[in-house]
């Protein structure tokens, strides 16, 4: 499953800390039970045939559910203290996970913790330099697993007086259209859901701001200026507050969904193990979230 996962013997045996020999030997010995070649070698790695594709379907996820009932009984045995490493979204991991890693830091897991956009955080996951990842997108690579741990409302939010102009306007596009925009990249995922869900979608709009996270924008809105789209725990405080304002959506918020990521084979160290369950469970605790929201196509 590893080869298959990794395309790669050299990749396999890195991650399962085996010489390469050992596990050629073992897939050609594999192939011989089989009666079937499983891998077709090439200068890139190895390509699955059809008889890899119906093994790896047959037995794929009841081996992860294996391996992870033994991690998670090694992880109860065993000395779990050690560095953990964290990747994933910067706003999401400050606003959101933070606050919920007291339980790790209390049986002396070390934590590091680094920003990174949905490719990086895939990758990074894949080589394995780090341990766990927090994604907003559900992961569609074979070589790893996500698990939703969290789902939030979407909301269009601006200062009072930028509302209360938009409000004014004859429509809500109008009104939206005429103030400035604050978006954390060009493809503006968020607004153009909360667009497209509200029937409002149409010519592309133009960021008066581009900030690095959703925490910038947030600062932004809190200046007076301009509107966006922040899910709900950047910006209900404020909201209680009144410093912001939602303009109400016609049919529906847009949702946003977090995911916990990671490598099967990283879950056969102990500490990690141990800190994935952790953090399902700290973050699946929220009442009304993750068993709302769809599943991804892809879980443990």
């Amino acid at each position: 499953m590893e080869v298959y996962r990794q395309g790669s013997i050299t990749a396999a045996a890195r991650a399962l800390n085996l010489t390469q020999p050992a596990v050629s030997q073992h897939i050609a010995g594999l192939e011989v039970a089989v009666g079937r070649p499983l891998f077709v070698r090439n200068a890139a790695g190895v390509v699955p045939t059809a008889a890899a594709d119906e093994l790896a379907a047959d037995v794929g996820d009841k081996l992860d559910a294996a391996e992870s009932a033994l991690a998670s009984a090694r992880a109860r045995s065993v000395d779990v203290a050690g560095a953990l490493q964290i990747i994933g979204h910067a706003d999401f991991l400050a606003e959101v996970v933070c606050e919920r890693l007291r339980d790790l830091l209390s049986v002396g897991v070390r934590i590091r913790m680094q920003a990174a956009s949905q490719d990086l955080i895939e990758s990074m996951l894949v080589e394995g330099h780090c341990d766990l990842g927090i994604s907003a997108f559900a992961t569609l690579d074979k070589r790893l697993r996500c698990e939703l741990i969290w789902a939030e409302n979407v909301m269009v939010v601006a200062p009072p007086s930028v509302a209360q102009r938009i409000l004014a306007a004859p429509t809500l596009r109008q009104g939206l259209v005429a103030e400035p925009l604050l978006a954390y990249s060009l493809e503006l995922p968020l607004i153009d859901q909360w667009l497209e869900r509200n029937r409002l979608a149409g010519e592309p709009l133009q960021p008066a701001v581009i900030g690095q996270d959703l925490r910038a924008l947030r600062s932004v809105l809190r200046s007076g200026f301009g509107w966006t789209a922040l899910p709900g725990y950047l910006c209900q405080p404020e909201l209680d507050r009144g410093e912001l304002v939602e303009i109400p959506a016609p049919h529906a918020r847009g949702q946003l969904h977090y995911y916990l990521v990671w490598a099967p084979s990283a879950l056969r160290t102990p500490r990690v193990a141990h800190a994935r369950q952790a953090i399902l469970w700290a973050l699946g605790q929220r009442e009304g979230q993750a068993a709302t929201a769809p599943s991804p196509s892809r879980q443990a």
